[in-house]
């Protein structure tokens, strides 16, 4: 298996076994203040490169990238043991063998079989047997949330303006409005979902029509109009937080 540091070549943190990246000590696992804008910087740049990652934050709230691979067969195994490829040593509720990640062909899964005294779940939803992962599932063993990232692959991106950011100024009152709007969930939660375009047309006493017409136009200020539909509502709103168009106090 081939794991990668999101600045560099494979690193890691005993022999054969993937280390866990960090960024910035945050006080809350799920707490959208913990995010800082550091954090939200390396999610982007892991975005980017196109691959696979999941995101966990530690007892101290340090938050931990892991790069995976698409390659088939590749496995990873979560537990407490410190031998596991996903170690969570701090989670008494996590079994010393609690789970493991296999990609079958470029995708990845999620398995209990059994392994687990509590339970794995995806989504608030225990599972059973083997469930494919999509991007944006949260799993959680014991205490300990995961979330599964799956950006699109870095050759189907355009090549971006450099130097094109988007600033305050740039933004009309109602764009900025919907933005604020639709990124209201992650006051409470960093693995939340934007808010729906109903929300957002009640809140701000719109049409959901126009609603629609605001954001696309906010998807081509930030240069993510080519995303899948089901990305580009929530790369927007780490955009705007990671970029301070946005700030948590504001939601």
């Amino acid at each position: 298996m081939s794991f990668s540091h999101l600045g560099g070549g494979p690193i890691c943190d005993r022999a054969g076994a993937p280390a866990i990246l960090g960024a910035v000590e945050g006080s809350s696992p799920i707490a959208a203040h913990a995010a800082s804008p550091a954090e939200l910087r390396d999610r982007i740049e892991a975005e980017r490169r196109g691959r696979p990652f999941l995101v966990l934050r530690e007892d101290d709230g340090v938050q931990r990238l892991l790069e995976l691979t698409v390659d088939a067969g590749d496995r990873l195994s979560i537990g407490r043991g410190a031998q596991n490829d996903v170690p969570l040593p701090w989670d008494t509720e996590v079994s010393r063998l609690h789970a493991e990640l296999e990609c079958i062909g470029g995708e990845w899964t999620v398995s209990d079989d059994g392994l687990s005294r509590n339970g794995t779940y995806v989504n608030a939803t225990r599972i059973s047997g083997r469930h494919r992962l999509r991007d944006g599932d949260v799993l959680r063993v014991g205490r300990t949330t995961i979330a599964y990232r799956r950006p699109e692959t870095e050759d189907s991106r355009p090549t971006q303006i450099a130097g094109a950011t988007v600033q305050l100024d740039d933004l009309p009152p109602t764009q900025r409005a919907v933005l604020v709007a639709l990124a209201r969930p992650y006051k409470v939660d960093e693995f939340a979902t934007p808010a729906p375009n109903q929300v957002i047309a009640d809140e701000l006493h719109l049409s959901v029509d126009a609603v629609k017409g605001h954001l696309r136009s906010l998807f081509v200020r930030f240069g993510i109009e080519h995303l899948p539909q089901n990305q580009k509502r929530s790369r927007l709103v780490a955009e705007a937080l990671q970029s301070g168009l946005v700030t948590v106090r504001e939601l």
